[in-house]
């Protein structure tokens, strides 16, 4: 990526880092490390595992597809990298993926080409929020199952229940038929932007039938790479509660790592559900309060979990975009 570009992203995203710092109340900040102690430690460690998970999955979907003589060979190592920094950035902009899908697109161009950075992109994009769709839905049956469940949260429950089937349908199409196409052609009905996208849809035909084609591909041709990305990601879904679980362990050691499975799933529905927000601001907040409240833990706790966890998104968002402004990666045509 040109060295302009990645200037501009990590300019803007230290802009908002700056902003969500100063929304913080330093005393509220030092008293909470203080009582964490050593299990903050261990929460910003644990983010170092559930990255590495991340950049296996998307590892795996660029090496499924085929690669062209001048493509070049992508290390792990450099995706990892890349793997924060864009997460850095989906954190520190509105609409969430928005910062770091070109981020990683522009990444990726230089070394594997424009169809197959952007294929692997969105694949990867939608395999993470395919599997947000898979945790929640999962987590319904885990509230059944364990919860008392009344006639106000069961019609909670069958609504939250349809909200998950249309996504997961939804995705499982745009892996069947390609997602490209149908995301431009939408884009080309939206005002203001519809004269553009109809002359880009133009112009690109050909490549935008390609990424469909490599989208396709990896659930026809590689359904073995296909579900190994899904379980990668759904497992890091899962082991994501371990954040909530350390959290709370300082403040509650009877909790069970299952009610923190459940605390998280409605938190991050609550939270993408305000996608708008830079950084959830305020929404991860009040999932938190209103998940724990669901389950008969204090609305303290609740705090405590959320101010934790706006710290380690501080702290990994911090480290993303350093990476960013430390890359010394040149393109091919620098």
């Amino acid at each position: 990526m040109k060295k302009k570009y990645q200037n501009i992203f990590f300019i803007f995203g230290f802009i908002v880092l700056l902003i969500m710092v100063t929304q913080l109340d330093f005393h509220q900040v030092w008293n909470g490390l203080r009582h964490a102690g050593y299990w903050f430690i261990a929460v910003l460690t644990l983010w170092f595992f559930l990255y590495f998970i991340n950049t296996s999955s998307w590892y795996l979907i660029i090496n499924s597809q085929e690669a062209k003589p001048e493509h070049e060979r992508i290390r792990f190592s450099w995706l990892y990298k890349i793997t924060i920094s864009a997460f850095a950035l989906n954190y520190a902009t509105p609409g969430g993926l928005m910062g770091g899908v070109p981020y990683r697109i522009m990444s990726l161009v230089p070394k594997i080409g424009t169809e197959r950075a952007s294929s692997s992109v969105i694949l990867f994009s939608m395999t993470h929020v395919f599997c947000h769709f898979l945790f929640w839905f999962l987590s319904i049956f885990l509230f059944i199952f364990t919860q008392k469940v009344t006639l106000l949260m069961a019609i909670l429950l069958t609504v939250i229940g349809s909200f998950c089937l249309l996504g997961i349908w939804f995705f499982l199409s745009g892996y069947r038929k390609g997602l490209a196409n149908r995301v431009m052609n939408f884009i080309k009905h939206i005002p203001l932007i519809k004269k553009w996208a109809r002359k880009f849809v133009e112009s690109h035909k050909e490549q935008l039938d390609t990424i469909d084609q490599q989208i396709a591909a990896l659930h026809a041709q590689n359904p073995k790479t296909f579900f190994s990305a899904v379980l990668l990601e759904l497992s890091s879904r899962i082991s994501s509660a371990l954040e909530v679980f350390f959290i709370l362990l300082v403040i509650m050691p009877n909790v069970s790592f299952l009610q923190c499975v459940m605390i998280l799933a409605f938190t991050s529905l609550f939270a993408n559900l305000l996608f708008f927000i830079p950084l959830q601001l305020g929404g991860r907040e009040g999932g938190f309060l209103m998940a724990t409240a669901g389950l008969g833990i204090s609305a303290g706790a609740g705090i405590f979990v959320a101010l934790l966890v706006r710290l380690r998104e501080l702290v990994w968002t911090c480290i993303g975009l350093l990476l960013i402004k430390l890359d010394n990666t040149k393109p091919k045509d620098s």
